[in-house]
């Protein structure tokens, strides 16, 4: 699941370096949305701004985190 995450955003988000451990730091709201969006799409689930915190967004790794745990739901 990493991986297609990895590739889903880096479709969308060519600029971003999602191995960076501060990734929240590298995105603007704009960046932000994105990423909800093609997870939320892509994987069925319901993403808003309450999941928008650092910890969700640290990594790549807490970003599967987040999927994983939602699609769990």
């Amino acid at each position: 699941m990493k991986q297609e995450i990895r590739t889903l955003l880096e479709d969308s988000l060519p600029l971003v370096d999602f191995d960076s451990d501060f990734l929240f730091a590298e995105l603007d709201s704009l960046g932000i949305a994105q990423i909800l969006m093609s997870l939320s799409l892509k994987y069925n689930i319901p993403l808003g701004a309450k999941d928008v915190t650092p910890k969700n967004f640290k990594n790549l790794d807490a970003l599967v985190s987040l999927v994983e745990s939602k699609k769990n739901k």
